[in-house]
């Protein structure tokens, strides 16, 4: 199925008001089962960086996790970039209206072609990496953007079941997906090659989480 409009029609409706924007943002945290491991992971990222950072949330979609961590430490600066300009239209004036445009910027960006050098402490990904093609590419712009010892979370589907595929004769239930999901091995020689160490990869969801995405997500929609 087209995933994208449904999101789109689903950001205009929630696109007015900031408190319009912010029950939506709090509406996807209790949809979408991925925003507890992210959340939880971010805690961990805002330990690390307890002072000034900066930031980049790479595929930033509604903008939800950039506006969590906009409140998580206001010496962050954040830079949320889409390939979508309704996403950045929306989020730029989400953002002005909540009075966070000195710390937080919205840019239409491709992943292929970002081209920052060490320049960024933290990069988040998350419902990206399977939208990508040329996904090593990415990850090395990922690499070469970040500044010496920083670090990257991502999070994008497995191949134990992501995207409700769960045999070699089905496909993707998302049509936008260019791949299924990943594994663990895959997904850590691919960072790896890029220049990653110290790579830590796990399958969050398990089959609570299978049948939780379907009731509340699959089936609905």
């Amino acid at each position: 199925m087209q995933y994208d409009p449904i999101k789109k029609t689903a950001g205009r409706i929630f696109s007015g008001p900031v408190f319009m924007r912010k029950i939506f943002y709090i509406f996807l945290d209790l949809l979408l089962l991925r925003a507890w491991h992210v959340r939880t992971a971010l805690n961990g990222i805002e330990r690390k960086y307890p002072g000034q950072a900066s930031v980049l949330d790479a595929g930033a979609g509604f903008g939800q996790y950039t506006w969590r961590m906009s409140r998580m430490n206001r010496q962050w600066k954040i830079k949320a970039v889409d390939i979508d300009q309704e996403h950045i239209n929306d989020n730029n004036r989400f953002f002005r209206k909540a009075g966070l445009s000195g710390r937080v910027s919205c840019e239409i960006l491709d992943l292929t072609e970002l081209n920052e050098s060490g320049s960024i402490d933290f990069i988040l990904s998350v419902d990206v990496m399977e939208h990508i093609e040329n996904d090593e590419l990415v990850f090395r712009n990922f690499f070469h953007a970040l500044k010496p010892g920083g670090s990257i979370l991502i999070s994008t589907p497995s191949n134990q079941g992501g995207s409700d595929v769960h045999g070699e004769e089905e496909t993707s239930f998302i049509d936008e997906h260019v791949r299924d999901g990943y594994s663990i091995g895959e997904i850590s020689q691919k960072l790896s090659r890029a220049g990653f160490n110290n790579i830590s990869a796990l399958y969050t969801y398990g089959k609570p989480g299978a049948v939780s995405w379907r009731l509340s997500m699959k089936y609905p929609i």
